[in-house]
């Protein structure tokens, strides 16, 4: 089992069009093979940081998805929504 942590930096006007396109990404996230779960969370000692923590059954399920059409297609629009790429960093536990 991994959790990948999606880290985003949100600024205060694009946040509500974010949310969309996060609920958009979300909503065909679990239907996705190997997905287990999801969060997502706002930093608190940093306004506009964000954190999604999605738990996956394993890297090839993740990679699968981080490769598929769906995925790529909304967040492309939310790389260009806030001017930058997301950032991916894979955790398994030990």
């Amino acid at each position: 089992m991994i959790k990948v942590h999606i880290r985003r930096k949100v600024p205060q006007d694009k946040s509500e069009d974010l949310r969309v396109l996060i609920n958009q990404l979300r909503a065909v996230t679990m239907g996705q093979p190997g997905y287990i779960a999801g969060e997502t969370l706002k930093r608190v000692d940093k306004p506009g940081e964000s954190l999604v923590v999605a738990k996956w059954q394993s890297v090839d399920y993740w990679k699968r998805w981080l490769q598929s059409k769906e995925r790529m297609e909304i967040e492309g629009k939310i790389d260009q929504l806030l001017g930058e790429e997301t950032q991916y960093e894979i955790y398994e536990y030990d």
